[in-house]
């Protein structure tokens, strides 16, 4: 990676968002967590963090295998939390997704992936309220500005410690966290169906898509700018793109306006007031 803006300070970033998690949680009454721990490196991180912050027993995590899921996913999750120390829970969806897929006939691959990742979520609040914790989010910054993920699905949560990190920062943090190399060096995938891998969908790697959002997000230059520093000019344009088109993601649900306080407009009291 050749932009050293990009590199963080590993220790410091683990003590920031470790914090984080603790005192936002803390706001709310909360010392427990719920993580969906899939077997990929995004999840191991949040689960890891959390693990630092309320505790390797006040951690549930979750893995939620779908049938055609990779079994090897559901072992990746489970060294983690093994080396972790974390409580664990498996619950599979097959049925609760299949139960609606079936019956709208639904084969759209796009569609059937959405519906898993919202009975994901589905299982993770409603274990939230046994659990006691709040649900902890696995969506990194690269994700979150590609809209690569569902709505009220996998980029559901109450609290997100790495969604500030682009991916190459959070294999950086995955290393210092010691998490097991198997998790660290596998293709990034959401596991909807066989073969299938992020960089494939999303037509570039993770490598080149860090860099170029850096610069364009963090760095503030504009598409013309890097195509005049010899970034390929589709590439440029289409990550533009993913990113415009998927603004409507990264915002609350807009409220139409009728009264002198609206929530997610001018009602803008402290997260934490009332307590």
């Amino acid at each position: 990676m050749s932009e050293a803006g990009l590199d963080i300070q590993v220790e410091l970033t683990e003590d920031l968002l470790v914090s984080f998690l603790r005192r936002e949680a803390g706001k709310f009454g909360f010392s427990r967590g719920v993580v969906g721990l899939s077997g990929g490196v995004d999840s191991a991180v949040t689960a890891a963090l959390a693990a630092r912050a309320f505790g390797p027993g006040e951690v549930l995590a979750v893995n939620m295998p779908y049938r055609t899921s990779d079994p090897a996913s559901a072992a990746d999750a489970e060294a983690v939390a093994g080396a972790l120390g974390l409580c664990t829970r498996t619950v599979d969806i097959s049925a609760m997704a299949d139960g609606y897929l079936a019956e709208g006939e639904i084969a759209d691959r796009g569609r059937r992936g959405n519906v898993m990742a919202r009975c994901r979520m589905i299982v993770l609040y409603d274990l939230s309220v046994e659990w006691n914790g709040l649900v902890i989010g696995t969506s990194n910054k690269t994700e979150l500005l590609f809209g690569y993920s569902t709505q009220f699905g996998d980029s559901a949560s109450a609290l997100n410690p790495i969604g500030d990190l682009y991916k190459h920062q959070i294999y950086q943090l995955a290393r210092h966290l010691e998490l097991p190399a198997a998790v660290r060096e596998k293709a990034p995938s959401a596991d909807l169906f066989e073969g299938q891998t992020d960089e494939q969908e999303l037509g570039f790697t993770y490598e080149e898509a860090d860099r170029l959002l850096y610069l364009l997000v963090d760095e503030r230059h504009d598409a013309a700018e890097l195509i005049a520093r010899g970034f390929d000019a589709g590439l440029v344009e289409a990550v533009v793109r993913k990113v415009t088109d998927s603004q409507y993601k990264r915002l609350p649900p807009v409220v139409a306006k009728i009264s002198d306080r609206t929530v997610n407009q001018d009602f803008r009291y402290l997260r934490s007031w009332g307590r």
